[in-house]
């Protein structure tokens, strides 16, 4: 009877934090800060508001300064080194393609002219009885010990779309105007990775946070309370704040059945956990907030991933679910994700997007073209492939790839190196690792993006990664609906549906109509319900206040929950529900599972090809 959802688009956490914790609007948070700062009873006072980067500085720095009435301020921007300096010390990093750089290794710090910093902190040490007022991003290094710290926080995804409005530059820039596109990829891989590291090197020292996502409506929260309430959603399941984007093949399922705007022609992408990118709305009190979701990342990485998979990767959420939309829309691109030493080698990445697709809803023509067909030979593909780039002929996909017919709950695995895209009349619940952004087309149908201008193709990246051997037996074999059964019990059984052995995310389906029993494992598991209207989340032991969940939502349990229980909502009708579960496998499991079928399944590379032209 699915797809009709009652998709939740603002999930909000409610969390104990105490009394007098959150305030909201200039107003009432200008008079708390004026009372904190008559608390100090001196007439010497210093505050540093350090800020992500994105911030309207305009309003934030205009009423604050309004509120508190300095003698003296400090804008960092003013420390900073010069904008051409800054240019020329992140560039390595840029490079000179449209999509692509590499990861950062730079620090705050680093953007600051040091006599500059000097100077402003001989200025604010000089004796003199007055409030200071120190504003900007990396505030705090300007003063190491200041009377009030205040932390301005700020959304990926509000970055984003400020940069498409033209309304704010990247860290250290005065790039206002410039292209999205590339405001995005120098925050991707430069601003976002410099801000982090100082956010979380603050981020114990921090009296208060403010929530700065929407203009004129912001919320302050006192750091404890907000460092508690880190803490509290580490120890139940809980969903981001999800956010959807058109995309030049995206289709009409999830603006209908989610109610989204009408007026967008389409949405392609639906994020519903994405970690790095996604909010928590947090409700403290009467006041709700929204901060990153990474800050539960960074601030709780053992509860939340657990101890193998904090040791494997760090504080970095491995696993994202997003959703693919295609219903009367157009075909992905055709693609392929880099190998795991490739991304190290070249984008300073230490793991690489394996993933798979997982058919939530399929129209009746609905495909997905994934792998090579038999009989493909590397050079006359490559060949048509570069007339395709270059605009002398289209790309015959059906010549070179298989395009296998998908229905729902179909699921086809694609590690990385495998040829790949989903076809029009599909909605894709794409279950992959985390680092999203490095897709290489090979081929776009010969569209332009949603500005008009045609999207970039990597042709040279993409054939150094195709795995030229996993043709039509293999692929049918390995990655299309590698369905074992696991277990059952009362009312529900399990099943494995992948991923690939060369992939280090392990899917599991449950089936069912009554209660089923989950356990985290000791590592963070992330689901969504793909059948059923809805269910309800709970701990055995009381542990955490049932959570509701709809069809079509993700959510994450962290590894500190250890045993909870799904059920229908609405218990004893006669429909069959069905979840699907990831997790990281265990690196132990990985190698018992593996030893015996590695050395015949794992494709060889074929020699190297050398292309001319292109």
């Amino acid at each position: 009877m699915d797809p009709i959802s009652n998709y939740n688009k603002h999930p909000v956490i409610n969390v104990s934090c105490g009394d007098n914790c959150a305030w909201a609007g200039w107003n009432s948070i200008g008079k708390h800060l004026r009372d904190v700062v008559r608390e100090k009873s001196r007439p010497s006072v210093l505050m540093a508001v350090d800020c992500y980067t994105g911030v309207l500085d305009d309003e934030v720095l205009a009423q604050l300064r309004e509120a508190i009435k300095p003698e003296l301020v400090i804008h960092t921007h003013s420390l900073m080194k010069s904008a051409s300096e800054i240019a020329a010390m992140i560039a390595p990093f840029l490079g000179t393609d449209p999509v692509f750089g590499r990861m950062t290794y730079l620090k705050m710090q680093d953007y600051f002219d040091p006599e500059k910093l000097r100077a402003a902190q001989s200025q604010i040490g000089s004796g003199q009885d007055r409030r200071v007022f120190i504003y900007g991003p990396g505030a705090a290094l300007v003063a190491a010990s200041p009377d009030i710290l205040i932390y301005a926080d700020m959304a990926r995804w509000e970055i984003q779309r400020r940069f498409r409005q033209q309304a704010i530059s990247n860290l250290g820039c005065t790039n206002i105007g410039q292209a999205w596109a590339a405001q995005y990829k120098q925050g991707y891989f430069v601003d976002w990775r410099v801000c982090d590291r100082h956010k979380f090197c603050v981020f114990d020292s921090v009296d208060f946070f403010l929530d700065t996502n929407t203009p004129l409506s912001p919320k302050l929260v006192s750091g404890d309370a907000l460092r508690r309430a880190l803490g509290q959603v580490a120890q139940r399941p809980f969903r981001v704040v999800p956010f959807f984007d058109p995309a030049p093949w995206g289709g009409q399922w999830m603006k209908d059945n989610f109610n989204l705007d009408r007026g967008e022609p389409n949405y392609g992408w639906g994020f519903d956990c994405v970690p790095e990118e996604n909010s928590l709305a947090l409700q403290f009190g009467t006041i709700l907030t929204e901060f990153p979701a990474i800050n539960v990342v960074y601030r709780q990485p053992r509860e939340l991933l657990g101890e193998n998979v904090y040791a494997r990767f760090g504080p970095e959420f491995p696993i994202r679910f997003d959703l693919l939309d295609t219903m009367g829309g157009g075909n992905l691109s055709f693609q392929v994700h880099p190998l795991t030493g490739y991304i190290q080698e070249n984008f300073g990445m230490h793991y690489t997007q394996d993933e798979s697709y997982y058919m939530l809803d399929a129209a009746p023509n609905a495909c997905v073209y994934l792998g090579l067909r038999n009989g493909v030979d590397p050079a006359d593909m490559a060949a048509d492939l570069y007339k395709a780039q270059r605009g002398t002929a289209p790309f015959p996909t059906d010549l070179y790839a298989n395009r296998w017919p998908a229905q729902r709950h179909d699921h086809f695995l694609i590690p990385a190196g495998t040829c790949h895209c989903s076809g029009a009349g599909g909605l894709v619940l794409e279950i992959s690792a985390t680092p999203y952004i490095f897709t290489f087309k090979l081929w776009d149908w010969d569209r332009k993006g949603l500005d008009g201008v045609p999207r970039p193709v990597h042709l040279d990246h993409g054939l150094a990664n195709l795995q030229w051997d996993r043709r039509r037996e293999w692929t049918q074999r390995h990655l299309i609906n590698r369905v074992s059964s696991l277990g059952s019990g009362p009312g529900w059984r399990e099943e494995r549906t992948g991923l690939h052995e060369m992939e280090f995310i392990e899917t599991r389906r449950h089936w069912f109509t009554r209660e089923v029993p989950h356990h985290t494992g000791g590592g963070v598991n992330v689901l969504n319900l793909v059948q059923g209207d809805a269910i309800t989340v709970e701990s055995p032991t009381g542990a955490f206040d049932p959570v509701v969940i709809h069809y079509a939502e993700t959510f994450i349990v962290p590894a500190a929950v250890g045993a909870y229980t799904i059920r229908p909502l609405t218990p004893g009708g006669d429909q069959t529900y069905a979840t699907i579960k990831a997790f990281v496998r265990p690196i132990l499991a990985d190698i018992g599972h593996a030893t015996n079928s590695l050395l015949d399944q794992v494709p060889k590379r074929l020699a190297k090809v050398e292309f001319s032209g292109g």
